[in-house]
């Protein structure tokens, strides 16, 4: 067999592959069973929280299009329709790392940085909500904000499908100037590092993280919190004195 016949050949058995495999185990969506709980679940509270590691490109390609993701985005209206999708994306990594719960009240947005909060509005009925943006998506022209399944019931399209809607933003991420972290303590030994570590996740929501730096010759286990927002360090230090950890210091 030629060279070329074989490579032929090999490219075929690859494509079928790649057509017949799928990441999802549905290959079309459908509607989640629907819970009583959704009719009852708070709305997100917009922070701003950091700018999320994956998901945020300066630029991406899907379908042979190009997009660019706004990340120094402080506001943003727009009107235009919104879809919903459901259970085939459900339990699955959304465009930062999350995981896509459909009972939960999140969207799937283009060029909008992530993580943002943005209030839905929709025009049908007067009906809004806020949803925390984590993915990307529609991938269609005529569609703007992709929903869960959960926001379209509250929303009241979920029947329908689409909705003519409007978008504002709220809360956008935090940009890396932005950013406070709080040191607790240093240590000389990494275990007494890594046992104030475990305690502050038990205390605190906000990452905690154990840096390395040298001092006078002599190696230091710093046990930091952060990235937070300014407006929460307050709360935080006051969690911290609850517990009976003190000392904190402010770093930029």
């Amino acid at each position: 067999m030629k060279c070329s016949q074989a490579c032929a050949i090999l490219c075929s058995i690859l494509l079928v592959q790649a057509c017949t495999t799928s990441r999802y185990q549905q290959s079309v969506d459908s509607t989640p069973i629907f819970q009583q709980s959704i009719l009852n679940l708070p709305e997100p509270k917009p922070i701003r929280e950091p700018l999320s590691r994956r998901g945020n490109p300066d630029e991406y390609e899907v379908w042979g299009k190009s997009y660019r993701v706004q990340k120094g985005l402080l506001e943003y209206s727009e009107e235009g329709v919104a879809s919903w999708y459901g259970e085939k994306f459900h339990g699955h990594d959304t465009s930062n790392g999350e995981r896509f719960d459909v009972y939960q009240f999140s969207a799937a947005h283009k060029s909008l940085p992530l993580p943002s909060y943005v209030r839905v509005t929709n025009l049908d009925n007067n009906k809004s909500l806020i949803v925390r943006v984590n993915d990307r998506g529609p991938f269609h022209d005529d569609r703007l904000i992709d929903l869960s399944y959960a926001a379209a019931v509250r929303l009241g399209f979920d029947k329908q499908g689409t909705a003519n809607v409007k978008v504002d933003l709220i809360a956008p991420p935090l940009q890396e100037r932005d950013y406070q972290f709080i040191q607790v303590a240093a240590f000389s030994v990494e275990p007494s590092a890594q046992k104030m570590q475990q305690k502050l996740a038990q205390v605190v929501n906000e990452p905690v993280y154990i840096t390395k730096d040298t001092h006078d010759g002599k190696i230091l286990h710093k046990v930091r919190i952060g990235p937070v927002a300014p407006d929460q360090v307050e709360a935080i230090q006051s969690t911290l004195q609850a517990q009976k950890i003190h000392s904190t210091l402010i770093q930029p």
